[in-house]
């Protein structure tokens, strides 16, 4: 099998619209959660988000074509072009050998609000040509392959907030099985819309706390649910001889991958974690180190039966070495990014490996008895890491973990 590095980051966060800014703010603890203002909120339970801010998409995207692209796939295009440009790849593989596995969670949920309502208020012939096109939700990973001409294998992989994940641990796959030399991975998600807030305060998923420092808490006994934030992060994965061959930088070796259900419920996890902790123990197993220099990028939505549960999962997982882990929520900062949540996650985790450097879990105050592991409360901390794990865990059971590691690492 082939070994896959990491070449290329780029991300569009509720904390930075570029990779170093997007990092010195989780590293120093910034919250990106505020009052909604892509709609008014004022009728809602929920009137907190993390919303992306100072969004261009014109250094991405020419002004014509903006009209005609809904905001994820903007996103989208902002993270990927940023990760092409950091890892130099553009024009150093052939176009057969480049892949997209590009993800979202929902698509393009503000073209279909949109073109709804105008559906019902002025007839089918006032339905936007556009309107396909820019709603669903494999458009996103076309659109990338459109930009870079990639002509590999192209996946738009959905499975809710795994999404992220699942993508890039598909791309990981495929690159080690020989099937592309690089492939542009990530998720992207734009759903701060009336319609999904309304259906996520429904399903009674969000927290109803009105004060942005205590609204995301995960790990915390006060948690009550996550806030919806939005985004995108892509990465850059290519075969490490060939990466090598071309002197790219490399940020980490990606080394381990585990996928599994839940089988369980559409919306809530395992309450024994069998599934979850599984994915975790898969992926911790591919890396072949035996190290308690372990970072984890929790999913750790502040969800009352989320957190409980993937300290769970985290325990069955690794055993003694659980309680000897680093483990962050960079959620308390960046809210639930859904569908891009695992690939700005492992961006994260990424950096947190390189840079010695491991993100805090803000505004935890009240610690949990059933979550009694080190969260990294309210402050980073500097620690010499030999592996990073990212968890991902979504509605319908879907389970992912991703696994890095730094490259040369034994």
């Amino acid at each position: 099998m082939k070994r896959v590095v990491v070449t290329g980051l780029g991300v569009i966060s509720p904390v930075g619209n570029d990779v170093d800014t997007f990092w010195n703010s989780i590293v120093s603890g910034k919250n990106g959660i505020d009052t909604i203002t892509h709609f008014d909120p004022s009728e809602f339970k929920t009137k907190l988000a993390a919303e992306v801010k100072e969004f261009d998409p014109l250094l991405y995207v020419d002004k014509a074509e903006v009209r005609k692209t809904d905001l994820f796939t903007l996103y989208a295009l902002g993270a990927a072009s940023q990760a092409v440009s950091d890892s130099g790849i553009e024009n150093q593989v052939s176009p057969e050998r480049l892949g997209v596995y590009f993800g979202s969670g929902i698509g393009g949920f503000n073209t279909f609000t949109q073109e709804h309502c105008n559906m019902l208020d002025k007839g089918p012939r006032r339905v936007s040509p556009h309107f396909v096109p820019k709603m669903i939700s494999n458009i996103a990973a076309g659109n990338v392959a459109i930009r870079f001409n990639a002509q590999g294998p192209c996946l738009s992989i959905t499975t809710a907030c795994a999404t992220g994940s699942s993508c890039i641990g598909e791309a990981y796959r495929a690159i080690r099985g020989g099937y592309a030399d690089a492939i542009i991975t990530g998720g992207a998600e734009a759903s701060i819309t009336p319609l999904a807030v309304a259906g996520f305060i429904n399903c009674m998923a969000l927290t109803n706390s009105e004060d942005k420092d205590s609204a995301s808490i995960p790990f915390d006994k006060r948690r009550s649910g996550f806030v919806m934030g939005e985004g995108a992060g892509a990465l850059i994965l290519e075969e490490y001889e060939h990466a090598k061959a071309r002197g790219a930088k490399i940020y980490a070796e990606i080394t381990g991958y585990g996928s599994t259900c839940d089988a369980y419920h559409v919306t809530a996890p395992n309450p024994e974690a069998v599934a979850s902790a599984r994915a975790i123990a898969d992926a911790w197993a591919e890396t072949g180190l035996d190290t308690d220099k372990i970072y984890i990028n929790a999913h750790g939505t502040s969800t009352p039966l989320n957190d409980k549960t993937e300290t769970m999962a985290i325990k069955k997982a690794l055993g003694d070495k659980a309680y000897r882990a680093h483990i962050s929520s960079t959620k308390s900062m960046t809210g639930h990014m859904l569908g891009a949540a695992g690939a700005v996650e492992a961006i994260a985790s990424v950096l947190a490996l390189t840079s010695g450097i491991i993100p805090p879990t803000i505004g935890y105050q009240e610690p949990d008895e059933e979550c009694d592991l080190d969260y990294t409360p309210n402050k980073a901390v500097k620690a010499d890491i030999d592996v990073a794990l990212s968890t991902s865990l979504g509605f319908g059971g879907h389970n992912a973990c991703l696994a890095f590691k730094k490259v040369g690492a034994q």
